[in-house]
């Protein structure tokens, strides 16, 4: 009997959920009504494909309850879905590379603000090397390739509404380049509030108090927006088959030659649709997505989806050995078969905020590699550690700045002077976070081609001409401050006290 009241309840709750389900898609679907009436037509168009996009996601937020993954049914990719790169390297290079090229977008995700960094505007315009940008070097790199090959290779920037205006500014410098550029805009989603579940916007406007009110919904959105903005199908009436898509922050996403035949080679009916690079994880890694095999399927397992029981399972290297580096290949044709059919399903990423005003809000997002379940032939490359070097934090600008790497045509390779391909680990506290008070704290960049870590805490500045080798700790305690003298040598040291150098 007890069982039976049991499946009642159960009954009568998910009846109740059902209705509170609909309550909520309801009121939700009105409150979008009432802000798309306060923006102009031109602007209310374009938002009310963003909100169609919204409200399918809001739709699946509510469906979905718990974490998207069975623990019980996770298992190790089979051997043959994640490739090594050196075998994909053997396979050579065609005849004709122009051919390949000419089938080829390169699409850049810069919809990210330079906040971290302490620097207003998009991070893409950051100076990383010689005062070159992280776009200049994208475009640099791009228009190398053109030119070797005498190829077509167009540039696509995924901007947001915090990036677009300025990045757009700035394009006006490349007309001169050989590299065609173009952008589209990330969707603009509504921040909602946590209790209510509904948007906390009062119009559609982006300033003062309702700047708050919006996010772009994370890089997954590329397949939608990239689409609805007519550029997707522009691109394969050109030609384009492919497109190679890579955070802009992450130094090593160039376009591999070798990926890009392997693709091209494969048999009509065995195409691959969608490659992820991956590569081994270090404890440096612990939190990168790694890629599993579900239900028949390659897929995505981020640390968000992971129950919480199993997290220190899920950064444990020995069972998930690689990380996506989010370097992605992805065919053109097969984003659009997926976003018509509407059958690109992605894991809902809550991402909870707390604003300014202490309002707690969450924020629906999905990322783009994601996809990767719902594209045929899908397949991982296991690739080199240099074809990740994202430039997060100050830490890693020093090591990018350094003569650790060499620049040419705006691609970074580790220096042939060093003599272990592995990067130094490199821990700066927090007066270095800022990019101009880590400028101002070296008069020029240390010699670290023999360093293996460094950890630098407090007020501390350097020199010019300084080396550092082996392990260097340097630590000014409150109140003291360290200068590391020009021309000094700290080869396994650890500097610690008041050391002040002033002019005489």
């Amino acid at each position: 009997m007890s069982l039976l009241v049991a499946d009642l309840t159960r009954g009568v709750m998910t009846e109740f959920q059902e209705k509170l389900r609909q309550q909520h898609e309801e009121s939700m679907h009105r409150e979008l009504e009432a802000l798309l009436a306060t923006a102009n037509k031109a602007e209310a168009e374009i938002s009310r494909k963003d909100f169609d996009g919204f409200k399918k996601l809001f739709h699946r937020f509510l469906q979905v309850k718990g974490p998207s993954v069975e623990w019980a049914k996770i298992n190790r990719p089979p051997e043959d879905s994640i490739q090594p790169y050196e075998k994909i390297r053997t396979k050579g290079l065609p005849d004709n590379i122009a051919a390949s090229l000419n089938k080829l977008a390169v699409v850049k995700l810069n919809g990210g603000l330079g906040t971290s960094m302490g620097c207003k505007g998009p991070k893409s315009l950051i100076s990383v090397r010689n005062e070159n940008t992280f776009l200049d070097l994208t475009v640099q790199q791009i228009e190398h390739l053109n030119k070797t090959f005498n190829a077509d290779v167009p540039l696509v920037l995924m901007n947001s509404f915090n990036t677009d205006e300025d990045t757009k500014k700035i394009l006006q410098k490349y007309k001169h380049h050989r590299v065609n550029i173009h952008t589209f805009n990330q969707s603009r989603y509504p921040r909602i509030n946590r209790e209510s579940l509904l948007p906390i916007a009062k119009n559609m406007g982006m300033s003062g108090d309702n700047a708050e009110a919006w996010y772009p919904p994370g890089h997954g959105d590329i397949y939608a927006s990239f689409y609805n903005s007519g550029l997707l199908d522009k691109l394969i009436a050109e030609g384009k088959e492919y497109i190679f898509v890579s955070n802009i922050d992450n130094l090593g996403a160039t376009v591999d030659l070798f990926i890009l035949h392997h693709l091209m080679s494969q048999p009509a009916d065995k195409r691959c649709e969608f490659i992820m690079e991956v590569t081994d994880k270090t404890r440096a890694d612990v939190k990168g997505g790694t890629l599993i095999q579900y239900e028949d399927h390659l897929r995505l397992l981020e640390i968000a989806q992971v129950p919480k029981a199993h997290v220190d399972e899920f950064k444990s290297v020995t069972k998930f050995k690689i990380f996506n580096t989010n370097n992605l290949w992805i065919s053109l044709p097969a984003i659009k078969r997926l976003q018509e059919k509407n059958t690109m399903d992605l894991e809902i990423i809550v991402n909870p905020k707390t604003l300014d005003g202490g309002l707690n809000v969450i924020q629906l997002e999905t990322a783009v590699g994601a996809a990767i379940k719902s594209f045929n032939h899908a397949m991982g490359v296991n690739v080199p550690r240099s074809r990740f070097l994202p430039v997060k934090t100050s830490s890693d600008l020093l090591l990018v700045m350094s003569n650790l790497y060499s620049l040419d045509a705006g691609s970074l390779t580790m220096s042939k002077k060093r003599e272990f391909p592995t990067t130094p680990h490199v821990k700066l506290g927090s007066s270095f976070t800022k990019v101009q008070e880590f400028l101002a704290r070296f008069e020029n960049i240390p010699d670290m081609l023999e360093l293996d870590h460094l950890t630098v805490s407090g007020d501390v500045t350097f020199g010019k001409n300084v080396s550092l080798k082996g392990t260097v700790i340097i630590i000014a305690n409150h109140g003291d401050r360290i200068d590391i003298p020009a021309g000094a040598m700290l080869e396994n040291k650890i500097v610690s006290g008041n050391l002040r150098i002033l002019d005489h």
